[in-house]
């Protein structure tokens, strides 16, 4: 038998008051442990004990502690859908296994009643989160899928809303196991579960009167955060590491806009760039496509090494060189005594044996497609070098300085927009400064002071540790969205993500959007949000996931500078260029025409905006634009000034339709379209 209602939808139905908060799997997990050691370390007299996993796999990452709950009480019911040998038994606790397409599948509930002491946690896991493990059940419980799981529901001590989650879930047990209805009856009748009248807050802290010791509560929680300050600390270190990079790109950015040399910009290009890859030689030299011969023109040397300085090298039998014209990208060779393209060929076997060359790395210098010049690393250390992703971000990274170089030496009349370029970068490295300053020490500090507090006021009331606790937790998230952005813009750049395009329903996407919205915690009232979706509209051809992360970011960006009285649309419609084009149009602070087009730069922030309560990391709409890209649309901003409200417009490609598959002017699909996976859009 299975029951379709869900034990959380039933506990706010019956106590409204309560408002569910938004939850990550490992916030849960550190509060289960936390409840459960409690339960340990405290010397409650056969405690109630009701725990509901999702599926077996969970159960069993689990079963070693439940063993030595069991040694507490014979009150103890753990349920969970089976998978492989999880059956109704009563060996050391009652189990129960309940039909995998029960609610229960999707809700993670753990309640401890004792005579006076009682706290539950009834969560459901989010729609977006189930579809992601229905689509991909061959990754779970991978770590990256597992952390991505978010759960809604309740967490509270409270003991007239534990005694109804009892309650309900011992109705479940009951169902499933006719067999305890004694035993079950039992705990109802001793700890009062399923009386009409929930007593108040006011007269159940007068009725329970509460001396548990909270420490073994309060150290998991503890633990909990110094490991997740231990992770930021790491992500910390990896920014700083990001940052020192950005100012070796910054000292070649500063050598560019000082001088009009070419030889000098380029000489102080090569020393940086060997310095800080700690490589035996570094080379800079001019190569066209067509050229069958190159000049060493600059050059950094390791003490010990020789240089090829003025040197010819030799580039049209250079398959190295031919490779990296044809693909328009860099060539790494770890181990040129084992790498079959350099062992086969003469030229590159001899340069390698002659120069001493252990490991190879060969960036081109391309601007706007055309190859201006090689940039080479070359490792003489007796064993090989494996080259890193950073490494290979930096040396492209390293080598657009160059070609910015080069082109300034072949066309001044272009200096004022490299000039331009120059002083983005350098707002990019001003801005990381400000917001790792702002967005990262600042909240630290908090999480650093409600520890301390934690740890050296033992005798601080339960309610302060609470909200030290949730301070602590929530200025976590917010540097942990802090690092998300900065990781989602260095793939979308780096053209690591896997895009997987499918045909959807726009207005499931803006659904599902504005649903994400909802969850958004503000002190004001929000402004109108109002959508004007043609219902017409052909399929688009998008990655669903990130369509809604697009259309998200556009609409929070929105709230950032619309007033509460203010309003906000999302339109629709087919334009010129058969493509679907999207709008997010805003009444608020608006943007000046010459900032237009910067304000999709990363780290791009309107001034004052660190000021700002909203804060932000000035990398949406950057990541807003590599998207839109990557499915081969367009994105731009509209505003006809300050104060004037704003418009962001981006494209999305049509699904093609032929006479077999396909969408017909009224919109229906044909039998074949593959559009029903734009449904999967409104399930995630």
């Amino acid at each position: 038998m299975s029951i379709s209602t869900s034990v959380l939808s039933d506990l706010l139905q019956f106590l409204p008051y309560l408002r569910p908060q938004l939850y990550f799997k490992a916030s849960l997990t550190a509060l289960s442990h936390a409840m459960e050691d409690q339960v340990l370390a405290a010397t409650l007299v056969q405690p109630l004990i009701i725990a509901s996993f999702q599926r077996e796999r969970f159960y069993r990452q689990e079963a070693h502690r439940y063993l030595r709950l069991s040694e507490r009480s014979n009150q103890i019911y753990v349920l969970s859908a089976p998978e492989t040998d999880f059956t109704n038994s009563s060996e050391f606790y009652e189990k129960v296994a309940f039909e995998p397409d029960d609610a229960l599948s999707q809700e993670w509930h753990l309640v401890v009643i004792g005579d006076n002491y009682a706290t539950c946690l009834v969560c459901r896991e989010s729609i977006g989160s189930i579809a992601k493990n229905q689509q991909h059940p061959e990754l779970i419980p991978s770590l990256d899928m597992d952390t991505a799981r978010r759960f809604e529901g309740i967490w509270t001590s409270e003991r007239g809303v534990s005694l109804k989650a009892a309650q309900l879930l011992l109705e479940r047990i009951v169902v499933y196991r006719p067999d305890l209805g004694d035993k079950v009856e039992e705990a109802r009748q001793r700890f009062g579960i399923g009386k009409p009248k929930i007593a108040s807050a006011a007269e159940q802290s007068n009725t329970y009167a509460c001396d548990i010791d909270t420490d073994p509560f309060v150290q998991r929680l503890v633990t909990y955060l110094q490991a997740s300050q231990y992770k930021l600390h790491k992500a910390y270190r990896s920014i700083t590491a990001q940052a020192r990079k950005e100012s070796l790109i910054n000292s070649i950015s500063t050598a560019i806009r000082r001088s009009l040399d070419p030889h000098e910009v380029l000489q102080i290009a090569a020393q940086e760039l060997g310095q800080h890859m700690d490589a035996g030689r570094c080379l800079i030299y001019r190569a066209q496509a067509t050229e069958a011969k190159a000049i060493i023109e600059h050059e950094f040397l390791h003490p010990g090494v020789s240089s090829v300085l003025g040197q010819t090298w030799e580039l049209e039998q250079n398959p190295l060189f031919r490779e990296i014209v044809k693909l328009g990208e860099g060539v790494c060779v770890s181990d040129t005594l084992a790498d079959p393209g350099v062992i086969n060929s003469p030229v590159l076997s001899a340069i390698a044996k002659k120069f001493a060359i252990r490991s190879w790395l060969i960036e081109p210098v391309f601007y706007q497609g055309r190859l201006l010049g090689i940039v080479e690393l070359h490792y003489c250390n007796p064993s090989p070098h494996e080259c890193q992703p950073g490494e290979l971000d930096l040396v492209k990274a390293i080598a657009t300085q160059v070609g910015a170089a080069l082109i300034q030496a072949e066309a001044y009349a272009n200096l004022e927009e490299l000039n331009q370029q120059l002083e983005a970068l350098d707002r990019t490295r001003s801005n990381l400064i400000a917001i790792t300053g702002h967005e990262l020490r600042t909240p630290l500090s908090t999480i650093q002071v409600c520890l301390e507090s934690l740890a050296s006021e033992p005798d601080m009331p339960q309610d302060l540790q609470q909200v030290m606790l949730e301070t602590a937790l929530a200025d976590s998230e917010r540097m942990r969205k802090l690092v998300q952005d900065f990781l989602t813009l260095s793939n979308l750049e780096s053209g690591r993500v896997e895009w997987h395009p499918e045909s959807l329903i726009l207005q499931e996407c803006v659904d599902l959007s504005l649903s994400r919205m909802r969850t958004r915690s503000t002190n004001e009232k929000p402004p109108v949000i109002t959508t004007n979706i043609a219902k017409n509209l052909p399929l688009v051809k998008a990655d669903g996931d990130w369509l809604v992360e697009v259309i998200a970011k556009l609409v929070d960006n929105a709230f950032k500078f619309t007033p509460s009285k203010g309003e906000i649309s999302i339109s629709a419609m087919r334009n010129k260029q058969q493509m679907v084009e999207v709008t997010v149009a805003d009444t608020g602070r608006g943007i000046e025409p010459n900032r237009l087009e910067i304000v999709f730069d990363r780290f791009y922030q309107e001034e004052g905006a660190l000021r700002r309560s909203t804060g932000g990391t000035g990398l949406g709409l950057a990541i807003c634009r590599q998207i839109v890209n990557g499915w081969g649309g367009e994105i731009w901003a509209t505003s006809k000034g300050k104060d004037q409200g704003s418009q962001f417009h981006f494209t999305i490609p049509i699904v093609q339709s032929s006479p077999e598959r396909g969408r017909g002017a009224g919109g229906q699909r044909g039998k074949g379209d593959k559009g029903d996976k734009g449904k999967e859009i409104n399930k995630k």
